[in-house]
C-alpha cells in the first residue's frame, strides 16, 4: 500500500512539474499599445507588371521608398487609433515612354507629382486597429489626397485626371489599406503554440477584384519576439469589370502566391521586420472598344512580381 501511495505521490509531483512547462508552450499574441507611444515604419518595395498585347511585351514598374511616423493617439481595450504621417516619400513610376521619379522633399518644377506628394508630407490620417490586427477603418487619407491634387490645377483636364488616378491608385485609402492588411499579422483570439496555423481572408482593394486568403504559422517564439511565416493565395473574380491604364475596360483571371516572413515584437505586436514576395499571373480580357482601337475582345497575358521589405521600430 505504501508503494502505491508513493507511486501516486510521484505522479502528482510529476504533474505539478510538467504543468507549467506545458502552459508555457502556448503564447498569446496581439497588438498592445499605450497612448503616446511612437513608431517609425520604413517601406521599400518594387513591383513589375508585364502584359503581352498582340505579342508585344509591355513593362510597368513601381518603386516605393517611404518613411512613416506612427503615433498611438487613443488606446482603448480592444481597439487603438494610430495616427500616421509620411515623413519621406520617394516614388518611381515607369510605363512605356513615361518615367516619373519623385522625392517629395526635393523641389522639381517640371514634375507636378512632386508638388502633390509634398502636400502629403507630415499631414495626419488615422487607422483604427483591433487588438487582433483587423483594420476597422482608415480615415482622412483620401481627403488629404484631394487637397494635394491642387498641384495639378495648371494641367490640361485629361492630364489632371491621369495624375489624380495615378496618385489614388498608389497612395489612396484602398492602396494603403491593402498593403497594411498584408503587412500586419491578424492574430488568433486564443493562445497558440509553435506549429499552429491560422487563416484569414481579405479583399483585394487595388485595381483587381478578388480575395487573398492568408495562412500564418508560428515558427518560434520567446519572451520578446516571435517568428511567423505566411502564405497568401490570390484569386481574382473573373467576371468583374475593371478599368485599367488609359481607361481600358477589362476582366481579369489572375492567380498568385505571396510568401511572407515576420519577426514580431511581442511588446507591441508590430513586425520589427517583414519581407514579402508576391508573384501573380493569368490573363486580362480587354473588352472591344472602338475608341481604344480594340476591334474585338482581346486576351492579354499578364504577370506581376512584387518584392517588399518593411521595418518598424519604436521611437518613444
Amino acid at each position: 500500500m505504501k508503494h502505491i501511495k508513493k507511486f501516486i505521490g510521484l505522479i502528482a509531483l510529476a504533474a505539478v512539474c510538467i504543468s507549467p512547462a506545458t502552459a508555457q508552450e502556448y503564447v498569446e499574441l496581439g497588438y498592445s499599445f499605450k497612448t503616446g507611444e511612437q513608431f517609425e515604419l520604413q517601406q521599400e518595395s518594387r513591383s513589375e507588371t508585364y502584359t503581352t498585347v498582340n505579342e508585344v511585351v509591355q513593362r510597368v514598374t513601381r518603386d516605393f521608398n517611404n518613411t512613416i511616423a506612427i503615433e498611438v493617439t487613443d488606446a482603448q481595450p480592444g481597439r487603438t487609433v494610430l495616427t500616421f504621417r509620411y515623413k519621406e516619400l520617394k516614388f518611381n513610376f515607369n510605363s512605356k515612354n513615361q518615367n516619373i521619379f519623385v522625392d517629395a522633399k526635393v523641389p522639381n518644377d517640371k514634375e507636378p507629382f512632386q508638388a502633390a506628394l509634398k502636400n502629403i508630407l507630415d499631414q495626419p490620417f488615422t487607422v483604427e486597429l483591433q487588438n487582433t490586427g483587423y483594420i476597422n477603418k482608415v480615415d482622412g487619407l483620401d481627403k488629404l489626397l484631394d487637397a494635394a491634387a491642387a498641384a495639378f490645377t495648371s494641367l490640361k483636364k485629361d492630364e489632371q485626371e491621369a495624375y489624380k488616378k495615378l496618385m489614388k491608385d498608389q497612395f489612396g485609402t484602398n492602396a494603403f489599406r491593402s498593403w497594411l492588411e498584408q503587412l500586419l499579422v491578424i492574430y488568433p483570439s486564443h493562445g497558440i503554440k509553435t506549429g499552429t496555423q491560422w487563416e484569414e481572408s481579405v479583399p483585394l482593394r487595388t485595381g483587381l477584384v478578388g480575395r487573398m486568403d492568408l495562412y500564418w504559422n508560428l515558427q518560434t517564439w520567446d519572451s520578446q519576439t516571435a517568428k511567423i511565416g505566411a502564405t497568401g493565395k490570390v484569386k481574382t473574380d473573373k467576371l468583374e469589370l475593371l478599368t485599367l491604364e488609359e481607361g481600358i475596360q477589362a476582366t481579369a483571371e489572375i492567380e498568385g502566391t505571396m510568401q511572407s516572413n515576420y519577426l514580431i515584437n511581442r511588446s507591441s505586436g508590430f513586425p520589427s521586420i517583414c519581407v514579402q514576395n508576391l508573384e501573380m499571373s493569368g490573363n486580362y480580357t480587354y473588352k472591344a472598344n472602338k475608341a481604344k482601337r480594340i476591334k474585338r475582345d482581346l486576351k492579354v497575358p499578364v504577370k506581376v512580381i512584387t518584392n517588399a521589405s518593411y521595418k518598424i521600430k519604436q521611437m518613444k
